[in-house]
This record gives C-alpha cells, structure tokens and sequence, in this order.
C-alpha cells in the first residue's frame, strides 16, 4: 500500500480521479456494439449524475485538506452516497467483463474493429476508477479524519 501511496500522491490522485471521470463521462455515451455515440438515450445520463457525487466528494476532501478543517456530518454524508456510487463503479466493471465476452458470441454479424480496444479501455478505466476511489476514502481518514458521531463539536445549531 505505501509503495501505491508513494506513487500516487494525493493531488496526482484527484487529478487522475478527474481526468478518468471525464473520459468514462464521455464513453458511457458511446455504444460499444455500433461504434456510434447516443445523446439521446436517457439511460446514458444516470452515470453522468451519479459522478457529480464523486465530483463533489473530490471538491470537498479537497477544500478540507487546504482549509486544514475537521470531517463535518455534510461531508460523511456525501461520502456515504459515494460508497453507494462505488458499487455501480463495481457492477459497471462486471458488466463491461460480460460485454466483452459476448464478442465471440456476435462473431458472425458486424461488429467493429474498436469493440475489443475500446471495451478493454474502459473497463482499465473502471478499475483504476475503483481504486483511486477506495485510495480517496484512505487519504480522507489519514489527511481529514474519522467521523466522530459523538462529538458535539460538529453540531450546526443552525441548521
């Protein structure tokens, strides 16, 4: 772990995690079997909102670790969203798998030259996607904190 650690510092970490978030943004359009991108389909926009989660989380962690700030209820709240997020990250990877074994199912129809390339990218993406997470959730309790639930400390009379 600390020779990933070592490798992958926390800002080359957020900036890594970004990057990959646009890149499967942008594929998660894509149709794999037709080489063509569907703008159109509404199934095409549920990864879009779920990585504005992952955006917010990265944003956040980010401003706390700069801010030298404690963990507060807002941020353990998002971060929990995201471990629901993390596992569509996971059933994404078993599905872009099962996409890829279906190519020699399909081997008498047309299927275009990019559909091995491509769905191997993607799916390298999802797994580093799914680590670089899982290394944020370390980076988050070494560099932010544990969430205390019993700490007043962290109550918003306010709210």
């Amino acid at each position: 772990m600390k020779s990933i650690v070592r490798v992958l510092p926390l800002k080359r970490s957020f900036i890594l995690s970004v990057a990959i978030l646009v890149l499967l943004i942008i594929f998660n359009f894509y149709g794999i079997y037709t080489n063509k991108f569907y703008f159109f389909k509404p199934d095409n926009y549920i990864f879009l909102l779920l990585s504005t989660v992952h955006f917010t989380f990265l944003y956040v962690l980010w401003f706390k670790i700069k801010e030298d700030e404690l963990t507060d209820p807002k941020m353990r709240n998002i971060e929990y969203i995201l471990y629901g997020v993390l596992l569509i990250y996971v059933y994404k990877i078993f599905e872009s798998i099962y996409v890829l074994t279906t190519y020699f199912d399909y081997e008498n129809h047309v299927i275009p030259s990019t559909f091995l390339p491509i769905g191997i990218f993607i799916l390298v993406l999802y797994l580093i996607l799914t680590g670089l997470t899982l290394l944020t959730f370390k980076y988050r309790k070494e560099r932010v904190g544990e969430y205390k639930f019993d700490d007043m400390n962290h109550m918003d009379s306010w709210e």
